[in-house]
């Protein structure tokens, strides 16, 4: 081993991996037909609705696609708040 590879930082994900999914992610927008900005608002519309009866962290909701084989998925991760004593009912 050479002495400047003990102080080379090294990347968990090297850059290739990086953009391959970047490009997934674009070629899945493109091919679900959906734009940013539809994304954005479905992205507000699905906060509202689960809003209405869970408690949820409306900040930190991510809604994203996945390509998995031969389909296209939409994900949503939205994180609950810590629980109060208290549940929003309907």
């Amino acid at each position: 081993m050479r002495f400047a590879n003990l102080f080379r930082q090294r990347r968990p994900d090297s850059d290739k991996k990086i953009a391959t999914q970047r490009l997934q992610l674009v070629l899945s927008h493109d091919r679900a037909n959906i734009s940013p900005g539809m994304l954005e608002k479905l992205k507000d519309e699905i906060i509202a609705v689960i809003s209405k009866h869970l408690d949820i962290e409306s900040d930190q909701v991510c809604v994203n696609f996945q390509k998995n084989y031969r389909e296209t998925r939409l994900v949503a991760d939205i994180p609950l708040k810590k629980h109060t004593g208290r549940s929003k009912r309907v």
